[in-house]
């Protein structure tokens, strides 16, 4: 397993030497989105307003933001979970040209073949650091913030070397997590064997 530092807008060849397990650090240009900005654009119809090809990240977070002496100033940062998005993984993958979705977990099949078609990755946070991470990110701007409010709003990011992150899906189509799961039931098999439970176990219910 590798550990990579990358700048953003990736080139296709920046991500398709990324593994799964694979460390990334990440600087450049990365723009964040949530649920209410996917409707916004992919089931009400609207434009995007921006251009992606020059921030080909996109990072599943609603920070939070308040403004300061005419400036925008971040106080708190996490990603959120990705799988929450799947409904429209695949036409963020393609339409806004991405190579890379940072968020915690994973995301479904139909944006893992997206990824492996347009060559892009997802990765997931090594730790929950959500104030750790400020001093890595400068606010440059921000678009529908009246339409969809501060959290669901489109910001656009300038960060350096923002990190650690896994390579969770790569664009071979390769899935850490679904790999994770199962060396987990072969453990949980092997551990279950050796006490000398039989498969029809069933954990305790309280109520």
């Amino acid at each position: 397993m590798a550990e990579y530092h990358l700048t953003s807008p990736l080139s296709e060849e920046d991500v398709r030497k990324l593994k799964i397990g694979d460390t990334v650090y990440l600087s450049g240009n990365a723009f964040t989105c949530r649920s209410r900005l996917q409707r916004y654009i992919f089931d009400e119809g609207n434009t995007l307003p921006f251009d992606t090809s020059d921030r080909n990240i996109l990072i599943h977070n609603g920070p939070i933001v308040i403004k300061e002496n005419g400036s925008w100033r971040l106080v708190s940062f996490m990603p959120t979970s990705s799988i929450r998005f799947e409904k429209w993984g695949e036409k963020s993958v393609k339409e806004w040209g991405l190579r890379m979705i940072v968020g915690k977990t994973t995301m479904g099949e139909q944006t893992a073949q997206a990824m492996k078609e347009m060559g892009c990755v997802h990765v997931s946070p090594r730790s929950v650091s959500p104030n750790l991470w400020i001093d890595s990110i400068t606010v440059e701007d921000v678009y529908l913030f009246d339409e969809l409010g501060s959290i669901e709003a489109a910001w656009f990011f300038k960060i350096n070397e923002l990190g650690p992150f896994i390579v969770d899906i790569d664009s071979e189509g390769n899935n850490y997590f679904d790999r994770l799961d199962e060396s987990i039931a072969e453990s949980k098999k092997n551990a279950l064997e050796q006490l000398g439970i039989g498969e029809e176990f069933k954990f305790t219910k309280l109520y």
